[in-house]
């Protein structure tokens, strides 16, 4: 408590030292207010024109045209726009726009017309409701409005615009690169057809050399083993018809005909007519043919074989039973007589086909490298070609959806308007804030003066600031001069105070009722 009221004697220590020297608060409230008043009642008036637009981004065809045209998200192209409005060439285009230009004389003066305009323009974002504010302030209220309006008028033109200008852009290049890649397409395509009917010949129909060798390797084991197979079982049905001791008549029949007729008879006549067919379609070295003439050739054989041992057998058969087992027992082996001759020609065109391939082992491999580099470009050639012409499509799909109806939707809440009432200078502001500064920078020299030529007002500010003690006061002889001094500088402060909250008070009334004091006083 008592380092309280040793703080709160000491505060009216400092406020008395300060009321002493309240000459300095005169001096420097009357140096600084006046003229600070002057200064700012002086300041030309300045209009503020405000525009707000909204940005619906929003559209119908959106979710229709997923997947089917190119589309761009609205959003960024809105972000862009904004961050780029005020570019120097926007801001050159804007002061021109705006009649600002002629204003100026020379190159620099444009110049920093220019640089002026990019400082004082302002745009705004109110956040994720694509809400954009404008405003521009200058000490003619026209042209503030024009200078926003022409912002504006920047803002919607070059969004959409740079939409359609990216649109033709992305049609020219890709009509340019179709066309390119079209004349690659039919040179790779050229170079593909003129390759094949070069080795024509030579390249296999399916597959590549080596597949084409194991699948005809394949075959062959195939085929002997099958013709293995027939062949045990041919051995086994001749065991059996020699043990059983039973002969039949070999399937040779004559009833009341001049003419043999065996079981070959019908496989011969089909033969025959098949390779007359073929004969009409391909030569005598064509694969078929000869397949189908060592076929019928081996049945020819076959059936002058059985003829013959029919015929000489046929006095020993007077002695042997006929019976239904003997005779399908033959039947069966004469088919598989027919089946082993079939695979021996069929063996014997696998051979050859195989000695065709090895007699080409060091040729074909090259044709093929060559042939499926020739595809393989003709392909990535063709897959761009596609991909590209896929992507024309969407291109002009997104044209013709941008005309009939626009992604962005450009709705002005507050057009630009002619401002009656100045915005600017905050006069009130700046009227209390000088008037702060002139008491306050007085009240401050006041304090330091004091601190430094202190003036003692108790008897014990002596004991603090010496050693000596305190006996007694005596009062000063002259008391009622010194306090009408006082008293008459109490009122020159008053009135040297009062003075400067009356122009204080009157400017600011000014300022309140929107007077032109200085239009009144002139």
């Amino acid at each position: 408590m008592q380092d309280l009221q040793q703080t709160i004697t000491q505060i009216l220590d400092y406020v008395k030292g300060v009321w002493i020297k309240k000459r300095y608060v005169i001096i420097f409230s009357w140096l600084i207010c006046p003229i600070g008043f002057l200064y700012v009642s002086t300041l030309p008036d300045v209009y503020s024109s405000k525009a707000q637009v909204f940005v619906d981004t929003r559209s119908v065809l959106q979710p229709l045209l997923r997947g089917l045209a190119i589309q761009t998200n609205p959003d960024q192209e809105i972000q862009m726009m904004a961050k780029t409005l005020l570019s120097r060439s926007n801001v050159e285009k804007i002061a021109r726009e705006s009649d600002l230009d002629i204003t100026t004389q020379t190159e620099g003066q444009f110049d920093s017309l220019v640089t002026s305009l990019t400082k004082r323009i302002q745009l705004s974002s109110t956040g994720r409701d694509n809400i954009y504010n404008i405003s521009f302030s200058d000490e003619k209220p026209a042209i503030a409005q024009r200078v926003v309006q022409e912002t504006l008028d920047l803002f919607v033109e070059g969004t959409l615009g740079n939409n359609r200008k990216d649109t033709d852009t992305a049609g020219r290049f890709l009509n340019e690169q179709i066309a390119e890649y079209e004349s690659r397409l039919s040179e790779a395509e050229q170079r593909l057809a003129n390759f094949k009917r070069q080795y024509n010949d030579i390249l296999p129909l399916a597959g590549t050399y080596y597949a084409s060798l194991k699948s005809f390797n394949d075959q062959l084991e195939a085929t002997r083993l099958q013709m293995r197979q027939i062949q045990q079982q041919a051995e086994s049905l001749r065991t059996q018809i020699t043990s059983a001791k039973q002969s039949d008549s070999f399937s040779v029949t004559s009833p009341n005909e001049p003419v043999l007729r065996t079981r070959y008879d019908d496989r011969i006549r089909g033969l025959e007519d098949e390779l007359d067919r073929l004969r009409l379609r391909f030569t005598e070295l064509h694969p078929d043919i000869i397949e189908v003439t060592a076929l019928l050739e081996s049945l020819e054989k076959a059936r002058k074989q059985e003829i013959d041992a029919f015929l000489n057998s046929s006095s020993d058969d007077d002695n042997q039973p006929t019976t239904e087992l003997n005779r399908e027992i033959k039947l069966e082996a004469s088919r598989l007589e027919s089946q082993i001759a079939a695979l021996k020609v069929k063996e014997s065109d696998l051979l050859d086909k195989i000695a065709e391939l090895e007699s080409k082992v060091d040729l074909i491999p090259q044709i093929e490298a060559e042939s499926s580099a020739l595809n393989r470009e003709y392909g990535v050639t063709k897959q761009k070609y596609e991909e590209l012409l896929s992507r024309r499509e969407s291109a002009d799909l997104s044209r013709r959806a941008d005309v009939s109806a626009e992604d962005l939707q450009f709705r002005i809440i507050e057009p630009p308007l002619l401002p009656k009432r100045p915005s600017g200078p905050n006069r009130l502001i700046f009227y209390t804030a000088i008037l702060m500064l002139g008491f306050g920078s007085g009240i401050g020299v006041a304090f330091v003066i004091s601190q430094l030529n202190p003036v003692l007002i108790r008897p014990k500010q002596l004991l603090t600031a010496s050693d000596y003690p305190i006996w007694g006061t005596v009062s000063h002889l002259n008391k009622e001069k010194i306090s009408k001094t006082n008293r008459t500088r109490l009122i020159v402060f008053l009135l040297s105070s009062g003075t400067i909250l009356a122009m204080y008070s009157v400017l600011v009334a000014a300022e309140v009722m929107n007077i032109d004091l200085l239009g009144v006083l002139s």
